[in-house]
């Protein structure tokens, strides 16, 4: 049985896996599914302004240490590869498989602003003008995007990570490329240096970047490859 944490990436909570979480319950795991720090509903204005990489990073840790998991694949969408890497780098011994999904694999000094594209930057830039600590979800034609996108914490997505390399030790690490917006991804350089790399699976999905609503059985299906 494997434990899997599930992390979404900006603007996103638990509910972005709600297709693909009962696919891998139904196969007989384990699974959590988090929203991250500044992301819920009920988040102040002051835990939002305060949250950075370091507060998400430690809400999985905290998730580890609460249930006792020593043994868990930690998959990220999008910003949450950020995450991931934070966490398996302070926790490599208890991480088996990181799966990043169409996420920044990062490395130690960059940071989500560092490692998107001049789009994604206009709309850090564009979304935090209102408040100056929180960027608003980006308008996603047709239909808007989710109702449940919450305003992201800019902290989080400006902040440096600092790695020791103790990730590298976590035996098997993933990559998979979302192939369907190949005209705005960020991640067409990263999944080149990855393929390059043989430490590292890259796996190819013919989907836009919101994998897991547009295709969550090949997306669950990815993941119980074991």
């Amino acid at each position: 049985m494997t434990t899997y944490i599930l992390v979404p990436g900006a603007w996103h909570g638990s509910w972005t896996f709600e297709e693909v979480a009962p696919l891998l319950e139904r196969a007989g795991h384990t699974v959590h599914a988090l929203t991250l720090t500044g992301l819920r509903p009920d988040d102040d204005r002051a835990t939002v302004a305060a949250a950075n990489l370091d507060t998400h990073a430690d809400d999985v840790l905290r998730l580890l240490d609460q249930e006792q998991i020593g043994d868990a694949t930690l998959v990220g969408h999008s910003y949450a590869g950020m995450v991931i890497t934070a966490v398996a780098d302070r926790a490599a011994s208890r991480i088996s498989r990181l799966v990043h999904l169409d996420a920044y694999v990062p490395r130690d000094g960059e940071s989500c602003w560092w490692l998107a594209n001049d789009s994604y930057r206009q709309a850090f830039v564009d979304g935090a003008a209102d408040t100056g600590y929180a960027v608003r979800a980006p308008f996603r034609p047709p239909n808007g995007g989710d109702p449940r996108r919450r305003p992201h914490p800019l902290a989080s997505l400006l902040q440096s990570i600092r790695i020791s390399g103790a990730v590298d030790r976590v035996p098997r690490r993933e990559f998979v490329y979302c192939s369907g917006w190949e005209d705005r991804t960020p991640f067409a350089g990263l999944r080149a240096r990855l393929a390059a790399d043989p430490r590292w699976r890259v796996h190819d999905l013919p989907t836009g970047h919101n994998a897991m609503a547009e295709d969550p059985k090949a997306v669950a299906a990815l993941l119980l490859d074991q």
